[in-house]
């Protein structure tokens, strides 16, 4: 079963890595995806992105993105955590480790969740910039392609 988190506070990707393969021999490879607040967005300097989301029905929908990843490559450890609220460049934001027998697997499976939370998750982020003002990041195409490339056909 994934551990799966959702909340404000930072996380230790070492211990996170740690707590996967506690007394395990059989994880042959471990996925890991961390994402970070990038220092500029369009061409202009961010000072903090905000990330929302409804309490409940987002931990829901990645926990049903994760089961997803651990029934399509057979995971043996799965842990998805994400974070909200006002994140400030650098911050940690998105870590995904996918542990497998096989490293393709742990791969693909991290891929795969990377893909389907950014399109597939509720969470909406606002950009505040630098010199003022703020914009709500709206979906991008390029990442709904890469989304759909794991439905049925492309699993």
């Amino acid at each position: 079963m994934a551990r799966v988190l959702v909340g404000p506070e930072d996380f230790d990707v070492g211990a996170e890595m740690a707590a996967l393969v506690r007394g395990r021999t059989d994880i042959g490879g471990i996925g890991c995806f961390v994402g970070t607040v990038r220092a500029f967005s369009g061409g202009r300097d961010l000072a903090a992105m905000t990330l929302e989301h409804y309490p409940g029905m987002t931990e829901h929908a990645v926990a049903r993105i994760a089961e997803e990843a651990e029934q399509r490559w057979s995971l043996l450890g799965c842990t998805v955590i994400h974070r909200v609220g006002r994140l400030v460049p650098g911050a940690n934001i998105v870590l995904v480790l996918a542990a497998a027998s096989h490293r393709q697997a742990a791969l693909a499976a991290t891929a795969f969740l990377i893909d389907w939370l950014k399109t597939r998750a509720p969470f909406w982020k606002c950009e505040e910039f630098a010199a003022g003002g703020v914009s709500w990041v709206a979906a991008r195409d390029e990442d709904d392609a890469a989304a759909g490339r794991w439905d049925e056909a492309g699993a």
